[in-house]
């Protein structure tokens, strides 16, 4: 993770390569006069000798600014820099408020970075039983947090937006609030999200979807975890456009999304044509995604990460019935 080393002061080096496991870590954090953090798929555990000063902390802040903090006074704004390769850099210090909108932070004394990772094949296995009929199927992504939701939607747009074994590449269209997807720096995705995909970054869900839907004609509108009754609307429109919506949202699994007083009702109006429920990620062992067709029935459960093979499930994966559940 030579992209993130690099922020760090020349002596931070060598203890981020002995003591951190970039395979597995999720986040790094910075507090000034306090240990460096690294939590991973095994917990939390803090760095030998690297307490945080803080001049060291404003040499990072230096190094994800590029020497110019006013440069990413929009993105600040939000709490976060996106930097090369997809790494999110929070940050939280004194905010500067003015008649409820924050107008910029200064004394940033506290760093979270957020580790990406672009893992080829977390959602081959799943990408079948999103085809039906030539066609792409709407679908709701489900999972607690730390499941790779917004993991498997990239992948997903990746596959769908690049030609595969049974269909040519789609017009994608993510819109991107968090900068999470496809991780743009000045407008260009540091992720492979798909040939074929065009981005909308750092705009709100529900007015991204419109914008997308008039200005780039998507076949597939993909969105991370939406929340609150103007996103599910905006949703639900772009259903009736005929445009297909691949979208995550925070749950354990069908019953307890219905629950929600904002989302709930697109379940109950069968909104979707597919559900993929997701388990938390833990380390070193395998996690499995499961398919649910309209009506909440399984279709297929597929291991995710380190295992591509399907596990259990009523039909057999193969090249002959892709597509066909």
């Amino acid at each position: 993770m030579k992209q993130i080393i690099r922020l760090f002061p020349e002596h931070y080096a060598p203890l981020l390569r002995k003591q951190v496991n970039w395979d597995i870590t999720q986040e790094i954090r910075l507090r000034v006069n306090k240990a460096l953090e690294v939590v991973d798929g095994n917990g939390v555990k803090t760095i030998a000798n690297g307490v945080i000063s803080s001049s060291d902390l404003s040499f990072v802040l230096n190094q994800v600014s590029q020497f110019s903090v006013y440069k990413f006074k929009e993105e600040m704004k939000e709490g976060f820099i996106t930097i090369e390769g997809g790494h999110r850099i929070g940050l939280a210090g004194k905010a500067n408020v003015n008649n409820s909108v924050v107008e910029t932070l200064k004394n940033i004394t506290f760093m979270n970075i957020r580790v990406a990772h672009d893992h080829i094949d977390n959602a081959k296995e799943i990408i079948p039983y999103l085809f039906k009929e030539r066609k792409w199927l709407s679908t709701l992504i489900i999972g607690p947090p730390h499941s790779g939701k917004t993991t498997v939607l990239r992948n997903i747009s990746r596959w769908i937006g690049c030609d595969n074994n049974f269909s040519q590449g789609a017009k994608v269209c993510i819109v991107d609030e968090r900068s999470e997807l496809a991780a743009c720096r000045e407008g260009i995705p540091q992720m492979n999200v798909g040939n074929r995909t065009d981005v909308m970054d750092s705009c709100p869900k529900a007015v991204g979807m419109m914008m997308m839907i008039r200005s780039m004609s998507p076949e597939v509108l993909i969105v991370d975890e939406i929340g609150g009754m103007e996103d599910a609307s905006a949703v639900k429109e772009a259903v009736h456009t005929g445009v297909q919506v691949i979208c995550s949202v925070h749950g354990q699994d069908l019953s307890t999304v219905k629950r929600r007083k904002d989302v709930g009702h697109l379940l109950e109006d069968e909104v979707f044509d597919r559900y993929v429920i997701l388990e938390r990620l833990k380390a070193n062992s395998s996690y499995y995604l499961t398919v649910l067709d309209r009506q909440g029935k399984q279709i297929a459960q597929v291991k995710g990460e380190g295992n591509d093979g399907m596990v259990r499930g009523p039909n057999r994966l193969s090249r002959h019935n892709m597509g066909r559940f």
